[in-house]
């Protein structure tokens, strides 16, 4: 009898713990075991801010492509490093740069990471460009606002207020960091220099035709990179000549004859290249720099990333651009070799030539103020290319929208069946434009993949 009685007892407890076990696991069934982290989240809140991003690119006064270009990348580092301890397979900047002293985490279970990320945003961005437009600065707080009122309904007040203190804190600590790169924070106040005096002879750049401007960013080389070095450098340009036979003659006459064809209205796809992809002119377009932030946007939206791919592609775009404007102007400078203009009016001894590149409504065409070789257009896009191929794959078609429906240039989509292709076209797209050599695209593309290898390189993985 008492025999039974324990059996009936164990039977009872096996049964209990059978059910408790059983219902345990119907539990867990109904909660995602990765709904704290950072890739449960879609990636709303960064192709929101990353689209507005583009707005204060285009309009702030002063930041030109090399500075945008920096600006998108302590943003992107900011952006990252607020949402990586949510992030199990990656890790943390914070001792591999020196300097880089950012606050400790509470764990990945500690934010909810659209709010952290909202805030780190509106932080970072309205110190990093503080002379935004009255117009652009509402909009900033208008969708930290936005977005901060539709996560609130999503999370407990203690963890919305302590996402709100961590993304700030994260962005604070990114930007102090920007505070002690001496050449390169605050760039868009100092984008030229009174003392710089650019060297004389045949074959080197002059303030250019037709309106002179002064040396922009002479010194942009020594700015802090994430990822290049000096070592990062292109071959010597072709040797200066006035020789008719001389490859640089035949490569100026090159440029000469696309932008004479599409004056006469002929080559119309050369003319949509060159307009397509100009994004060199204050005010018209978003930099060229940004340029490829709003191809990644396309990117992450057409393929539904989640919020951990969308930083990672943000982050590593970013650092790209940045490096590529910086090794670019630093072999600019270098090199110092005179735009095609100069070439071509005093060496082929076409006096009434200019390039095609933003009119000034009045018949003016300009040159941008600094050495042509190697082009910046072609080294922010090789890099940026290399880094979003590692993250889409070789072979990744699109259609670039990027200026849809402008009626002011030739902004009609055009498709491609990768990043390099893009690259290459973007590249190239400065010699019917009329203000680069073919030395200068094929310079740049190769400086261009070399830096965003190195951003591949980068230790994003643990």
């Amino acid at each position: 009898m008492i025999k039974n009685l324990r059996l009936s007892a164990k039977l009872l407890l096996l049964s209990a713990l059978t059910m408790l076990f059983i219902t345990a696991c119907q539990q867990e069934d109904n909660v995602s075991p990765d709904a704290l982290l950072t890739a449960s989240y879609d990636n709303e809140v960064v192709m929101k801010w990353n689209n507005l991003l583009l707005e204060v690119d285009r309009y702030t006064p002063g930041y030109l492509p090399p500075v945008s270009a920096r600006s998108y990348a302590y943003i992107g580092l900011a952006a990252y490093e607020t949402v990586v301890p949510g992030m199990p397979d990656y890790k943390s900047f914070g001792k591999y740069y020196s300097g880089l002293a950012l606050p400790s985490s509470a764990g990945s279970d500690g934010y909810h990471y659209p709010v952290a990320l909202n805030n780190a945003y509106a932080t970072i961005v309205t110190k990093l460009f503080p002379g935004v437009p009255a117009a652009q600065f509402s909009k900033i707080i208008s969708l930290q606002n936005e977005l901060n009122a539709k996560y609130e309904t999503e999370v407990s007040a203690e963890k919305f207020e302590a996402s709100v203190a961590w993304g700030k804190a994260v962005a604070d600590a990114v930007y102090l960091w920007s505070t002690s790169d001496a050449a390169g924070h605050e760039g868009f106040l100092h984008n030229t220099d009174p003392a710089y005096v650019p060297p004389s002879g045949p074959g080197f750049w002059q303030p250019t035709y037709p309106n002179y401007g002064k040396a922009l960013l002479p010194h942009w080389g020594d700015v802090r990179m994430f990822a290049a070095t000096a070592d990062d450098r292109c071959e010597n340009p072709l040797p200066y000549s006035t020789d008719q036979s001389s490859e640089l003659f035949a490569q100026a006459k090159e440029t000469e004859n696309k932008v004479n064809l599409i004056r006469q209205g002929l080559n119309y796809e050369d003319k949509w290249i060159a307009e397509f992809w100009s994004d060199d002119c204050a005010a018209l377009t978003f930099t060229p720099a940004g340029r490829w932030i709003a191809i990644a946007n396309q990117a992450l939206q057409s393929t539904n990333a989640n919020l951990e791919k969308a930083i990672v592609v943000e982050a590593k775009v970013g650092m790209a651009v940045c490096d590529a404007g910086i090794r670019c102007w630093g072999e600019k400078y270098r090199f110092n070799v005179l735009r095609p203009v100069d070439y071509i009016r005093n060496v082929l001894g076409d006096n009434n030539w200019n390039s095609i590149m933003c009119p000034d409504g009045a018949g003016q065409f300009f040159t941008p103020a600094f050495p042509t070789y190697p082009s910046g257009h072609g080294t922010f896009g090789s890099a940026a290319a290399e880094v979003l191929t590692a993250e889409f794959g070789q072979s990744f078609t699109m259609t670039d929208n990027c200026h849809k429906d402008r009626t002011d240039f030739i902004g009609t989509p055009r498709t491609f069946s990768s990043f390099y292709e893009m690259a290459a076209e973007n590249a190239y797209s400065r010699l019917p434009i009329g203000v680069h050599f073919r030395m200068d695209a094929e310079a740049a593309t190769d400086l261009g993949y070399k830096i965003g290898r190195k951003v591949n390189d980068l230790p994003w993985k643990k």
